[in-house]
């Protein structure tokens, strides 16, 4: 059987767009107009299972991983996930596993879907924008009904459940002013897995850039930073947040494990509800559709000279600007999808965002220096696989009469300050 030239993970729609919220900021409700109006959004048991063995068959690595999203997953009801579990346990290989992930607003979440996701080992990515009012500011009902108790009910009852749980703040122009509020609302809930997504929608009026709900490149730099020194502070071990474990792989030349860090991109394709791929969630558009896996194997689309010249793509059009850049190790010039404004010189291709991960980046530099130097006397090898998460715990710069982050138990100033 022929397996894919490299690891991939498959954003799979299996309701496609449709979603019980109306989120102002949404970018893929609108992919409805790709399908016919009557279409029926729920993906049909033959392409479910069609996309099941093509996914095991083609996936190179000993653990199998599928993603599950939307839309709403959670609307096709819990009947539906208990047969993708029965599908994936009929087809399961030999001396191979299989996880789960699903991303969810969380809106319909009850003690059933807790249980099963418990039992069965899934991880879940939980939409939450922080406290009340900034969560509500866009994340409504279809009848413009705020939405951020039902989420943290659900959010509550997944951790009543002890299940595996990382929590998609996306940050907007109103959430990005206030980071203090933000990180502090997430910690006071318990949140250990954090995930911080800039929100970036271009405006349809070119000479306006953004649109008005977007993020402000400045604003993102200060929201970055601002967070960074109090995890630094007090929540290194305690808090895992995403762009901070990016930053501190690179400590350890590792790869990014985020795609809009790598030096390419296209290992993340998309698959419909009816069984057509595309090149990426961002890139759901006629241009970048690869094809249907009722017609061509999985495996064929993710190796297709379409699908690796977009993955290509990001590093090819990277400006001067961003090839002489000092960080450009740990950016890469971001997203592919943000990436719309010119450069100091006027070249196109910079990422909108540009001038606020440039800022954090080189904010969090010295403590990535140290990270590595530390893990240098250590001996830690730079292919080490142990997590970055993992790593930052033995990270300088705990409070004196902090625990050691060397693990021995002795306060910080009686054990490894000095040495």
């Amino acid at each position: 059987m022929v397996k894919a030239s490299r690891k991939f993970q498959v954003f799979v729609k299996p309701i496609g767009p449709v979603c019980n919220l109306t989120c102002r900021y949404c970018y893929y409700l609108e992919k409805k107009q790709l399908f016919e109006n009557n279409t029926p959004f729920r993906m049909p048991e033959e392409v479910l299972e069609a996309y099941i063995v093509q996914h095991m068959d083609a996936f190179p690595g000993s653990t199998i991983h599928f993603s599950w999203h939307g839309g709403e997953p959670t609307l096709l009801g819990l009947d539906y996930f208990r047969k993708i579990v029965s599908l994936q346990r009929r087809h399961q290989p030999p001396g191979r596993r299989i996880t789960n992930g699903i991303q969810t607003n969380g809106t319909l979440l009850d003690k059933n879907w807790c249980r099963f996701f418990s039992d069965e080992g899934f991880g879940v990515g939980l939409s939450m924008d922080g406290p009340r009012d900034l969560h509500d500011r866009y994340r409504l009902t279809r009848r413009q009904k705020p939405t951020h108790e039902l989420a943290l009910r659900g959010y509550h009852l997944l951790q009543q459940y002890a299940v595996p749980m990382d929590i998609l703040c996306v940050v907007h122009s109103h959430n990005v002013q206030c980071p203090d509020r933000v990180y502090d609302f997430f910690k006071q809930i318990g949140a250990q897995y954090l995930t911080f997504l800039p929100l970036v929608q271009q405006h349809p009026a070119a000479d306006k850039l953004a649109h008005r709900h977007s993020v402000r490149p400045d604003a993102w730099g200060t929201f970055l930073c601002n967070i960074f020194d109090d995890w630094v502070r007090q929540d290194i071990g305690k808090v895992k947040i995403q762009i901070f474990e990016e930053a501190a792989a690179t400590a350890f030349d590792r790869e990014h494990a985020l795609c809009i860090f790598r030096k390419t991109c296209g290992d993340i394709p998309v698959l419909e509800h009816n069984g057509d791929v595309y090149s990426c969630d961002h890139f759901v558009t006629p241009e970048h559709r690869l094809g249907n896996i009722r017609e061509t194997q999985l495996v064929d689309l993710m190796e297709s000279p379409q699908q690796k010249a977009f993955g290509q793509l990001k590093s090819d059009t990277l400006p001067r600007y961003c090839l002489t850049c000092e960080v450009l190790n740990m950016c890469y010039g971001g997203c592919p999808k943000d990436r719309f404004i010119h450069t100091p010189d006027n070249q196109p291709g910079l990422n909108y965002l540009c001038e606020g991960y440039k800022r954090f980046f080189n904010h969090c530099r010295p403590f990535i220096k140290e990270l590595s130097n530390l893990a240098r006397t250590r001996n830690l090898p730079p292919q080490s696989k142990s997590s970055p998460s993992k790593v930052t715990r033995q990270a300088p710069k705990p409070g004196r009469n902090a625990p050691c982050p060397c693990g021995s138990g002795r306060k910080y100033k009686k054990c490894c300050l000095g040495k």
